[in-house]
């Protein structure tokens, strides 16, 4: 299990995760605090523990948390706490959509027949202490984005974390990417999308472009883009 913990891990920093990765580290210092919200199966998580000094991770999905719990023990990552929990703009009660057993696609967004399982929801402003700085979040939750937004309204005005965030039009019902974008604006964001490597400002983002619906599987294209990193301005 810590093999192959660790072998994910590597593979995301060289290779599948590399830009994303590349401005996470950029970003974060050994006295920073950080969230990995939809941490999955650790990719980012471990990279996000060795360059920040604590890291919450929330994951929903109650073997995934458990995977994560075991992995922090094995690896030693003593800085990480993991919260068996999803996150959006309140906290209590919600459904999660499950398409298959620790599926990276669960969502709070109901799609065909997914399975629902009962879990706890946190939005972050209630999570944290007003006087807890947040360096960082990275948000990987199938298109509730803006709803983890919302609910942490308050540390994105008052401590302006970095964002790297996964936004992709396939996984809305309602509304559209530019909801998102438009929201990190009105708070004073910057925002870059990228591209096979590059930052390119978001002004320039294309859904009919970088996430055209071309194929089975468009979203595995090289030149599909769904990941955004922004940053006060």
């Amino acid at each position: 299990m810590k093999a192959r913990f660790l072998w994910r891990a590597w593979r995301a920093r060289v290779r599948d995760q590399a830009p994303e990765l590349a401005a996470i580290r950029r970003n974060l210092g050994p006295d920073d605090v950080a969230c990995d919200i939809g941490a999955n199966k650790g990719s980012y998580l471990y990279w996000m523990s060795r360059w920040a000094g604590r890291v919450v991770a929330f994951e929903p999905q109650p073997g995934l948390a458990d995977y994560l719990s075991d992995a922090c023990r094995r690896v030693g990552m003593a800085n990480v706490t993991v919260e068996r929990a999803g996150v959006s703009d309140s906290s209590g009660t919600r459904d999660l959509y499950v398409p298959s057993e620790n599926s990276p696609e669960a969502s709070l967004i109901q799609h065909a027949d997914d399975r629902a399982i009962s879990i706890s929801v946190v939005a972050l402003d209630d999570y944290f202490p007003p006087d807890q700085r947040i360096a960082l979040l990275k948000i990987d939750v199938e298109g509730g984005e803006l709803d983890v937004l919302k609910g942490a309204e308050r540390i994105l005005r008052q401590h302006r974390p970095v964002l790297l965030i996964e936004c992709e039009q396939r996984h809305l019902q309602q509304g559209t990417i530019a909801d998102c974008l438009n929201y990190l604006a009105d708070l004073g964001y910057a925002g870059h999308f990228l591209d096979r490597g590059r930052a390119v400002p978001v002004a320039l983002f294309e859904p009919a472009v970088h996430q055209a619906p071309v194929g089975d599987r468009f979203w595995t294209a090289p030149t599909y883009c769904n990941n955004f990193v922004f940053t006060p301005a």
